[in-house]
């Protein structure tokens, strides 16, 4: 998944939190937008902290090429993408 559209599936309001989907298996909880830096090679994903005044409990990073899907934690769907152009 290109860093742009990453970004725009994490707007600064209405935030909902985002399930994000990696390559091996493996799935990442994001509930706040703070939680999730995305540049150009690598997204970070902090886990949340153990105590709610404390700093993120650790992160992990990926590249975005091995970010297969994006859903929202709201339960909805993300509505149809147009299929991309080659």
């Amino acid at each position: 998944m290109r860093p742009d559209e990453i970004l725009k599936l994490q707007p600064e309001q209405s935030f909902t939190g985002l399930r994000i989907y990696i390559s091996d298996g493996s799935s990442y909880d994001v509930r706040h937008p703070e939680m999730m830096l995305v540049t150009t090679r690598k997204v970070y994903i902090a886990f949340p902290p153990s105590r709610k005044d404390s700093a993120p409990g650790g992160a992990v990073h990926c590249d975005p090429v091995h970010i297969t899907r994006i859903e929202p934690l709201n339960g909805k769907r993300p509505p149809n993408r147009r299929p991309r152009r080659t």
